[in-house]
């Protein structure tokens, strides 16, 4: 799939649809995590397979703080492998014990789809299963303990890669080796890096986030988010999700 802009996306007909090997799947178990303890599941370990896909993601995954992650619309996340070497490349002092696959919490990792590639709303058939695009990821605190750096959650945000969510429409089975593949784009003009900037630089452009707030295949606490904007007029505050707590 050819890269695109930030300011549009790829149109793909489904009948050529784009396929990518499913490199590496990964599940993780909740343990004490950060200043206080907090549990956090952020931590996945590689498996082969076959794993179950259900609503909530994959069968033994867990999510330690269901309030922020995990539930439907956020069964699965995927990061591009390729960003590994980028974030090496800037911060070459960063945790390299975590910075490798599974670093982020990602479910899926594949080579040759990134933000710029997905668009909202995108359905793939995943080994057997059948899923869809929901939204992308806000980075939150949780990184800046993972990866030894205080701004890594911003940095995070600003370079706009995070790593986007699944909704699953039918469930299925996948095994590490099997395809997605794209089946259908009802969106094509909303692509990830797109929304990023209307989230995160052009924060109050009102005709977009009107667009955002009446995307039908956007996730709904996304659309709110919106509509607060256009609402109050301002940005909400992003200190509590990038900022490490005391």
């Amino acid at each position: 799939m050819t890269t695109q802009s930030s300011e549009s996306s790829a149109t793909l007909n489904p009948s050529s649809s784009s396929s990518y090997v499913i490199e590496s799947l990964l599940i993780g178990k909740s343990v004490p995590f950060g200043p206080k303890g907090q549990p956090s599941a952020i931590a996945k370990n590689l498996v082969s397979g076959p794993l179950k896909v259900t609503k909530l993601g994959f069968v033994d995954d867990e999510q330690a703080d269901p309030r922020h992650h995990g539930g439907p619309e956020k069964a699965l996340h995927h990061y591009a492998q390729e960003h590994y070497k980028t974030w090496s490349d800037e911060f070459p002092n960063i945790n390299a014990d975590a910075l490798k696959v599974g670093g982020f919490g990602e479910n899926i990792s594949t080579t040759g789809l990134q933000e710029q590639d997905i668009c909202i709303g995108d359905v793939f058939l995943f080994g057997t299963a059948v899923i869809q695009v929901s939204q992308g990821r806000q980075p939150c605190w949780k990184l800046n303990v993972r990866f030894s750096y205080p701004k890594m959650a911003a940095s995070v945000q600003k370079s706009g890669r995070t790593g986007w969510y699944y909704r699953v429409i039918e469930n299925g089975v996948v095994n590490q080796g099997d395809k997605l593949t794209l089946i259908e784009r009802p969106q094509p003009d909303w692509n990830l890096a797109r929304i990023q900037k209307v989230l995160y630089v052009d924060t109050l452009n009102r005709r977009d986030l009107q667009s955002l707030a009446s995307l039908g295949e956007l996730a709904e606490n996304w659309k709110v988010l919106a509509q607060k904007r256009l609402s109050r007029l301002e940005v909400e505050d992003w200190s509590r999700r990038l900022e490490t707590p005391d």
